[in-house]
């Protein structure tokens, strides 16, 4: 649940909307597939090597906790003021490619972060963790191809609700990961 919340899928249909307002009807379908594959890859990618990727730079636990709960905390703030800092939304008029549609707002930094945070904590339950993100990825790309009936159907207004309403639920596993980066800090 926590990485469906935090790729977004509802949020996102406003964005995939815009960004591909000026492709061909016929190639959304095609886009909005290749998008989403490249980044359940990158997302596999993370999942298992981002434990020696951490190792590798020398990043702890308690490290990718704190900067995960962060990156979350930041990106759920945007999510509740509608992108009001700018930071987080990225339209383009050119049919995308890779970025912004698969990285960031599919497989951005926080899910990114969250996949490596869980395989870090218990790397003996890969095998939840990859099932966990694939059906995450799943529900989520079901979404992302509705996203045009998606957004007709909830509105402007639905959209924006929903968005927030995931934001104010990705700030409380901010927090969590925030406090939990803290202490495993402190006790180490």
């Amino acid at each position: 649940m926590i990485l469906f919340l935090v790729m977004d899928p509802i949020g996102n249909t406003a964005c995939f909307s815009i960004l591909l307002k000026n492709v061909d009807e016929r190639r959304h379908q095609k886009i909005v597939l290749r998008e989403v594959c490249i980044a359940l890859l990158i997302l596999v990618f993370f999942l298992f090597a981002g434990r020696e990727l951490l190792e590798f730079l020398d990043i702890s636990q308690a490290s990718l906790g704190i900067s995960g709960g962060v990156i979350l905390f930041l990106i759920a703030i945007d999510m509740i003021f509608h992108g009001a800092s700018g930071h987080f939304s990225t339209c383009e008029e050119d049919e995308p490619f890779i970025v912004p549609l698969a990285i960031p707002l599919v497989a951005g930094p926080s899910t990114m972060a969250t996949v490596m945070l869980l395989m870090a904590r218990e790397p003996g339950r890969w095998r939840d963790w990859f099932l966990a993100l694939l059906l995450a990825w799943f529900f989520s790309s079901v979404i992302l191809l509705l996203s045009k009936q998606v957004g007709h159907f909830l509105g402007k207004r639905g959209l924006a609700a929903l968005t927030r309403l995931m934001g104010m639920i990705l700030i409380i596993v901010a927090v969590e990961m925030l406090i939990k980066g803290i202490n495993q800090a402190f006790l180490h």
